[in-house]
């Protein structure tokens, strides 16, 4: 049965002016009522997201969101973490290398704030919400835990990198286009399906009560692992063929088409 309604945001249940339908609101607050659990996806930090939070509700003891592409489960209310895990300033030593050497950007994120590395190529990335962006050299960044890093830039220059990437990077990390403009990096234990899988056991659930909506590639994970995977009509290509589940597009409210469908009384 399932039990838990995972969503990513961007061109799943955002509109492309990055707004949640009247629709897919009133669905999911519909299957909420019913108890099932609704949490957001996201490459983003809580606070980035925190108005599409307070939208649905999300605001009760036992609501958490899955941030930094599951490198972070958070507590909505307490903030506090259920599960986290990232990089070190060394493992990404070898990536800002091969950056510097080819002229690429690059944007380091811990759990709060963004270091865009100032020694680099100027990066485009941009964070709704109050998130402070600290210009930092990388021999400068602090020793801590890093959630991801993140290559920002027009699809081209993205393009450029994806086909550049020597073998040994991409064996030190999990790499994931999440959109045509982004490229990050997250260490090799870090996907959506890793921080569900600790979100679903708080609950004392697993897989097999979960039902995830996405598009990209950084939701590739949870779709496979999910009881039911949902791909947008909107979808990348590859991840349309990872499932038999499917729905309309961002833009048609395909979120509110398949759960009020799955979810009829």
């Amino acid at each position: 049965m399932i039990k838990l309604v995972a969503l990513d945001l961007d061109n799943t249940l955002l509109t492309n002016d990055k707004k949640i339908s009247t629709v897919n609101e009133r669905a999911l607050k519909a299957i909420a009522s019913k108890g099932v659990k609704v949490v957001l996806c996201t490459g983003r930090p809580i606070n980035a997201i925190w108005h599409y939070i307070e939208q649905l509700g999300l605001t009760g003891a036992d609501d958490f969101t899955i941030t930094f592409n599951g490198a972070l489960v958070i507590n909505n209310t307490t903030r506090k973490p259920l599960a986290q895990q990232g990089m070190t300033k060394s493992d990404l030593a070898p990536l800002h290398a091969f950056l510097k050497a080819n002229g690429f950007p690059m944007d380091v994120l811990n759990f709060d704030q963004v270091y865009p590395i100032s020694d680099l190529t100027k990066s485009i990335y941009t964070l709704g919400g109050d998130i402070q962006f600290e210009p930092t050299a990388f021999a400068d960044l602090p020793e801590q835990t890093y959630a991801k890093a993140v290559i920002a830039a027009p699809k081209e220059v993205v393009d450029a990198v994806q086909a550049k990437l020597p073998a040994d990077l991409k064996k030190k990390f999990h790499i994931a286009r999440s959109q045509p403009t982004i490229l990050e990096f997250l260490s090799l234990t870090t996907d959506k399906s890793v921080g569900l899988k600790a979100l679903l056991r708080h609950f004392d659930e697993d897989y097999s009560n979960l039902m995830a909506f996405g598009d990209a590639e950084n939701d590739a994970g949870m779709l496979k692992a999910a009881e039911v995977g949902v791909a947008m009509a909107n979808a990348q290509p590859e991840i349309t063929a990872l499932t038999s589940y499917h729905t309309g597009t961002n833009e048609e409210d395909g979120v509110a088409q398949f759960v009020s469908d799955y979810f009829q009384d």
